[in-house]
């Protein structure tokens, strides 16, 4: 059955700050930790390999950054201005944006899949390959290539679900394109004998399947916001507005992609093994980091809303109850990786000198992990109010402007301990920077005396 509009923002509106942040954010941070357990799959299995092919993933990693950037900065562009648009009751509007970033996906993706698929070898090269990774990495790129369509827009119909409030129907989406992707994984790498490329194709095909089911939603008329053909926009101002508002995410994203390749050539330097120990490590931090956006991703609708409905008040309590909530988890998941990082690590691949660097790297990202929540939502807030110059100064912080210098500088200084550090020495500085930010946002926009709502 359709979701009524007027139910959904009264729901959105009035609803207890607490227990509608918990509905929603559950759902996200399941699609979150699929999302993880799409990469994470792929490294432990192929981690059963050998050495360089868990480390070609690492590298492939770049790749699949790059395709993130595209389909979570056209969906996260949409997702702001749509429950924006809700929140003001103008859903024709929210259609049109909908149905635009749907069109501006598909042919992102199609791009990128003839630009990578004639380029392959050179791609895998310049993202840190080495020799003896480069067949793995070639293999694994080339399915992932293939996929970046159905990726882009499994991106953008999941933001779009959210940005109306209805993350459940986004969680069955991704959730069985987790589940078939770990099933498939063993199956294709190991029963089949497809070695890496096995992991690959299972990781597209799931993607696919995740894809048709979010669009089914669309096309059985179960969503607030109708995507029609007929709404694609023939403006270039709604695609900018788009681009605009999901252009923090573009950035972050973008910049992941050049932070992992950057890292995976400094410690290329160190041999495979350095390289397979640094991404394992960073799957690892990224699988906490993800249970972070997932919160926030169930915050950022609910903020749009009551910004665009002028209750700012809301949005600070939410703004406070999703800081608390990623504090906690962040807190407890240091305490337990920092005592387990061997093990941790040893499950993935059972090397020595890997588990070495692999669980120091691991234990320097948990003394900075409980600030990570409270700098993620400070850009997560500028970005879905709309305040896509200050979101995108913050989103380029951690894996930009102070991951590249760093990492110019630290690897040299340290060596391999500067490259173990160097992620969580650009988170420290983030967070650093986002206690100004949030001050004089939360003092010029958000003040006290603002318009109230139910909390």
């Amino acid at each position: 059955m359709k979701v009524d509009s007027a139910k959904q923002r009264e729901r959105m509106l009035h609803e207890p700050a607490g227990k509608l942040l918990f509905r929603l954010a559950c759902p996200t941070v399941i699609i979150q930790m699929i999302t993880i357990v799409y990469n994470t799959a792929d490294t432990y299995f192929v981690s059963k390999i050998n050495t360089s092919a868990s480390a070609a993933v690492g590298v492939v990693f770049s790749l699949m950054a790059v395709i993130q950037a595209i389909g979570y900065g056209v969906g996260m562009g949409a997702n702001s201005l749509i429950s924006r648009q809700l929140g003001m009751g103008n859903d024709e509007q929210a259609n049109r944006y909908g149905s635009s970033a749907v069109f501006a996906a598909l042919f992102l993706g199609l791009c990128i899949m003839a630009l990578g698929l004639i380029n392959t070898e050179k791609l895998m090269v310049f993202l840190g390959s080495t020799n003896t990774m480069l067949p793995y990495a070639c293999d694994y790129a080339r399915y992932i290539l293939i996929g970046a369509p159905f990726m882009c827009l499994s991106f953008v119909l999941n933001n779009i679900l959210r940005s109306e409030g209805e993350a459940f129907f986004a969680m069955i989406g991704m959730t069985t394109g987790g589940v078939l992707n770990m099933i498939l994984d063993p199956l294709f790498i190991f029963v089949l004998h497809m070695g890496i490329a096995g992991a690959a194709l299972a990781t597209m095909f799931s993607q696919i399947v995740g894809m048709m089911i979010l669009a089914s939603v669309f096309v059985l008329n179960k969503s607030i916001v109708r995507l029609k053909i007929g709404s694609v926009s023939r403006n270039i101002r709604d695609y900018l507005a788009i681009l605009k508002s999901g252009f923090p995410t573009i950035c972050r994203q973008g910049l992941a992609s050049v932070a992992s390749a950057l890292l995976n050539i400094k410690a290329s330097y160190y041999g495979d093994a350095a390289v397979a120990a640094i991404t394992i490590s960073n799957k690892i931090y990224m699988l906490v980091r993800n249970v972070v956006l997932g919160i926030g991703q169930g915050y950022q609708p609910i903020a749009g809303y009551c910004y665009g409905a002028n209750d700012k008040k809301r949005v600070r309590k939410l703004f406070s109850l999703s800081c608390m909530a990623g504090t906690a988890i962040c807190t407890l998941s240091a305490i337990v990786i920092f005592m387990f990082s061997p093990q941790i690590i040893h499950w993935f691949r059972d090397d020595a000198e890997v588990v070495a660097i692999g669980s120091t790297a691991l234990r320097f990202a948990c003394v900075v992990m409980p600030l990570m929540a409270y700098s993620t939502y400070v850009n997560q807030t500028y970005q879905c109010l709309g305040f896509s110059f200050g979101a995108t100064i913050l989103a380029c912080c951690r894996q930009g402007i102070f991951f590249i210098p760093l990492a110019l500088v630290l690897p040299s200084l340290l060596k391999i301990t500067g490259i173990q550090m160097l992620q969580p020495m650009a988170d420290l500085l983030t967070f650093l920077i986002s206690v100004p930010f949030q001050i004089v946002f939360f003092r010029k926009y958000l003040k006290a005396g603002d318009a109230d709502g139910s909390l």
